[in-house]
């Protein structure tokens, strides 16, 4: 019998190594399964690497990890908003390298991983420092800048709901990064409001199916 679920977010978590490049979804505050980011903190995994849209806010999840010294470089778009304190003082310190890589082209280069591709070409960032280094191409007539694709070894993903077999609904806007990094990802770990029986979710309405889910812990009851 397929169940996925996990008792404890400690048991989520559990094997992701010093190392590891993590895909971490949401955008800002929405999306986030700061739960899980709680539970790799306590884990101990270090020198890591954090694929996300923001760097974190406060002291909880994100931040915590980056507060403690536990990662290594962050990968993102946005890592100034909200309470930003934690990645602002560890940048300024020279402990984290930041990558600074455009909303739309963090998620295509995600996309690529997942769908086995060896990149792309985007005329975003073309003459900017953010394309320095890369390889570039004519393309249309307008310049072009290769995007290679970005793989995690884990992703921390959170969504509404989800069945013993892994199948994942979403709230709202809440789906932001999550469905894209489910599937770019060699473990995919989620965080759900409430587990439902097979059969209950909408076929049509599930947007990440089990094949892409490896571990889920229920976080609280949510409605359904």
């Amino acid at each position: 019998m397929i169940n996925k679920q996990v008792k404890t977010c400690r048991e989520a978590v559990a094997g992701i190594n010093d190392g590891a490049t993590v895909l971490v979804a949401g955008f800002g505050a929405v999306g986030v399964a700061d739960h899980l980011l709680d539970a790799l903190h306590d884990q101990g995994a270090k020198e890591l690497t954090v694929v996300a849209n923001n760097a974190g806010t406060g002291d909880y999840g994100l931040a915590k990890l980056i507060d403690s010294g536990r990662v290594r470089k962050v990968i993102c778009s946005y890592p100034r908003s909200g309470d930003y304190r934690a990645f602002l003082a560890a940048y300024r310190s020279k402990s984290l390298e930041l990558e600074l890589v455009p909303q739309g082209t963090i998620s295509e280069r995600m996309r690529c991983a997942a769908a086995g591709l060896g990149g792309f070409f985007s005329p975003v960032s073309a003459g900017t420092k953010l394309a320095e280094g890369k390889e570039t191409r004519e393309i249309g007539g307008r310049l072009h800048v290769f995007e290679k694709p970005l793989k995690g070894d884990v992703a921390l993903i959170k969504a509404r709901a989800a069945d013993r077999w892994g199948n994942l609904i979403y709230s709202k806007s809440a789906r932001n990064f999550n469905p894209v990094m489910a599937t770019a990802a060699e473990l995919t770990v989620v965080e759900v409001d409430t587990m439902v029986e097979l059969g209950e979710m909408d076929p049509e309405a599930i947007v990440t199916p089990s094949i892409f889910v490896d571990r889920v812990v229920v976080v609280g009851e949510g409605a359904w």
